[in-house]
């Protein structure tokens, strides 16, 4: 494969609602461009893009795979992203790298929450978007209800350039409105065909001046002079129609839309021609924000002459070729058999083999240029690490990804797997960002978090397939505490004879309760009832005591105890007693101190669609949540934050539940605030449980 320079490159990320034909459109487009002798299908497994063991078995894609293509002189990197809720982590990745995002509608079903997903995510981080409303050879397929759906929910920037002749409810044509030409489709070849008329489909004629104006009028916005053109009455020409669309996209103001059936091939040919024609080239935009040695601003613009910058924005974690880094070259050019400075670790990398990858073939490279992407394997490099030349070092800001918030516990199946599962889970964690992986101080168990059950299933199968080890999973328990909330005063007296030196330790301590997670000691001792030398060891009986509650074992929390007298023998006394004596009166007296239980309580941030804050009202309340307030969201149009506190063990499955209630666009943070008193229906229950774990 040939280098190509940045005016001749377009990176595009393939994006969308689940199902909306994503592979579909990426197969096509590669079976179009020669790439591939045959047309591989979803259902049938054999498609470039989704080649991974999990994909093929649920027969969609799961992670973002990096494809290329050649034709008209240009080179055109396709970032097949997936559109399932909790494969977030992988659609940013590809839409964080890419020049533009190209979002899937599907024609049948019409815009979905994996569309806004998609498009906020691309609006956020500056990227142009394209629409293409695919699976039109369905029955039940409507292109001009999806574009009116496009129109309202994304307003007016979006503007038609290839559009479908309906005809008895089927497509008769496609007309090209920049070229004002219509094309039909026999055998999967386009043929030139007359543009529409009445007879043809009622007031089509109509429909094609309409669209024909909303396309010249968002043109003319672009530019003062095409604006007086158009306003004037007079037609653009083609070249004036394109550069405008092509500036509009570049500065956000223009979200073309076309169409396809992928299916069939049909106005595949089209679509390609306006990715060469509309769609922006790394050259285009004149440069990426960095951050130098000082955390000042650097703006890196995209030259080949420049000293190299490069950002990983992906990390494969493949047990058999170790780790391979997908790369993204901003400026200069890498090279094979170099080394360059990773600015995120200040360690130097050595760059071995280079590869243009097509799915999972790969194309060996010796070198890549600015707006270019390949992959290279072995490099200690992570997911948003920056590779630059060492002549000048700056670091890009790392995609913010989304947070796993569906907890499990897990161990290993086997004493074989315990030596494994710990290298294995590292692995995946350098390639997956929204997996997270530690243990519970509290709870002392290893605790993996994930977006979903599905995340989490595939999480679990590609430990078993790719390393060989097996986990079980088991709900994670809950950290309660245990306290007292009444002052008692107790003795605790220990004394043993046997054969020799005997052992002697008789303290009285008052228990009562205080703010704190710690125990808090004091003595308040008079005339040497309990010798000094022996305060230490009193405190550490009670410290060693308070690690198990009375009621369930949990930790005991909120405790003072003051020892206030006893008594000691000059022979038989040691410190071993006096530990011993301040427990027996833990034991005695903790229990007359009215102990309860305590729940750890969650701060929880929701944010979900204005239509569903009363559902997750009622949804929090039946968690035993206490509502706090709702305010609009600051960064999404419709949503609304809604603040609560909510008991930890009502929450394992609110992610779950949450994405069936809001169809995936809800989101939360929780985290511990404080604990508070388990209610009294509910111990029993905690208790049972704690004596089978």
């Amino acid at each position: 494969m040939k280098s190509y320079d940045n005016t001749h490159i377009k990176n595009i990320a393939i994006a969308g609602h689940a199902g909306s034909g994503k592979t579909t459109l990426t197969e096509a487009l590669l079976y179009t461009a020669g790439v591939t002798e045959r047309f591989g299908k979803v259902a049938d497994g054999n498609t470039v893009s989704d080649y991974t063991a999990e994909e093929v078995k649920r027969g969609g894609s799961i992670y973002t795979s990096l494809s290329c293509y050649e034709k008209d002189n240009f080179k055109v990197n396709l970032l097949d992203t997936p559109g399932l809720f909790e494969c977030e982590q992988s659609m940013l990745e590809g839409i964080s790298a890419c020049g533009c995002c190209m979002i899937t509608v599907s024609g049948k079903l019409g815009v979905k929450v994996g569309t806004h997903k998609a498009y906020n995510y691309a609006q956020k981080l500056g990227k142009p978007t394209i629409f293409v409303v695919t699976k039109l050879d369905d029955d039940n397929a409507n292109f001009n209800n999806v574009l009116t759906e496009l129109k309202t929910q994304f307003g007016p920037s979006v503007c038609p350039v290839v559009v479908p002749v309906i005809a008895d409810r089927k497509i008769v044509s496609y007309v090209n409105l920049i070229e004002m030409k219509a094309y039909k489709y026999e055998n999967g070849k386009a043929v030139e065909t007359d543009m529409p008329t009445a007879e043809i489909s009622e007031k089509m004629e109509y429909r094609i001046d309409g669209l024909i104006e909303a396309v010249s009028e968002a043109v003319a916005e672009t530019d003062e002079e095409l604006f007086e053109k158009f306003f004037s009455g007079e037609a653009f020409t083609q070249k004036e129609l394109t550069d405008g669309i092509h500036k509009g996209m570049n500065e956000g103001t223009i979200t073309p839309v076309t169409c396809v059936s992928a299916a069939t091939l049909a106005g595949i040919d089209m679509l390609m021609k306006e990715i060469t024609l509309l769609l922006p080239a790394p050259a285009d935009k004149e440069y990426k924000d960095a951050k130098d040695a000082n955390g000042e601003i650097v703006k890196i613009s995209c030259e080949p002459d420049a000293p190299l910058t490069a950002n990983v924005f992906k990390t494969v974690a493949d047990p058999f070729v170790g780790k391979m880094s997908y790369i993204s070259v901003q400026s200069g050019t890498l090279k094979s058999n170099t080394e360059v400075v990773n600015a995120s670790t200040g360690a130097v990398e050595k760059i071995g083999k280079l590869y243009y990858l097509v799915g999972k073939k790969q194309i060996e490279a010796t070198e890549v240029g600015c707006g270019d992407k390949c992959a290279a394997v072995k490099l200690s490099a992570n997911t948003g690490d920056t590779l630059c030349d060492s002549s000048r070092v700056v670091k890009f800001d790392k995609p913010d990804f989304p947070k796993p918030t569906y907890k499990v516990a897990i161990k290993a199946a086997s004493s074989n797997d315990e030596s494994k599962i710990s290298n294995a889970i590292s692995r995946m964690l350098e390639e997956d960002m929204a997996l997270k992986y530690e243990q519970d101080p509290d709870t002392s168990e290893m605790i993996l978090s994930t977006l979903g059950g599905l995340h989490l299933d595939c999480t679990i199968e590609k430990l078993q397939s790719d390393f060989g080890v097996n986990v079980i999973t088991s709900e994670p328990k809950i950290a309660y505490r245990e306290t007292i909330s009444k002052k008692v005063k107790v003795q605790g007296k220990y004394k043993k004879q046997s054969g020799g030196h005997g052992q002697y330790g008789d303290v009285w301590i008052e228990f009562e309760p205080c703010i704190g997670d710690d125990l808090v000691f004091e003595e308040h001792i008079f005339g040497g009832a309990v010798p000094k030398n022996y305060f230490p060891a009193v405190e550490k009986g009670l410290q060693d005591c308070v690690k198990h509650g009375v009621l369930a074992g949990y930790p005991m929390v909120g405790v003072k105890a003051i020892l206030v007298d006893g008594s000691y023998h000059p022979v038989d006394s040691s410190e071993m007693a006096f530990k011993s004596a301040a427990t027996v009166a833990y034991k005695e007296g903790i229990p007359k101190a009215e102990p309860m239980l305590l729940e750890p309580i969650g701060s929880l941030t929701v944010r979900v669609p204005d239509d569903k804050t009363g559902d997750i009202i009622g949804e929090l309340n039946k968690r035993r949540g206490r509502v706090l307030g709702m305010i609009p969201s600051d960064d999404e149009n419709g949503m609304t934050d809604v603040t609560a506190e909510v008991p930890t063990a009502e929450m394992s499955d609110f992610t779950l539940t949450l994405r069936q209630m809001t169809q995936g666009r809800g989101t939360f943070t929780l985290e511990t605030a404080r604990y508070d008193k388990l209610p009294s229906n509910l111990v029993a229950n905690v208790v049972a449980m704690s004596k089978t774990e």
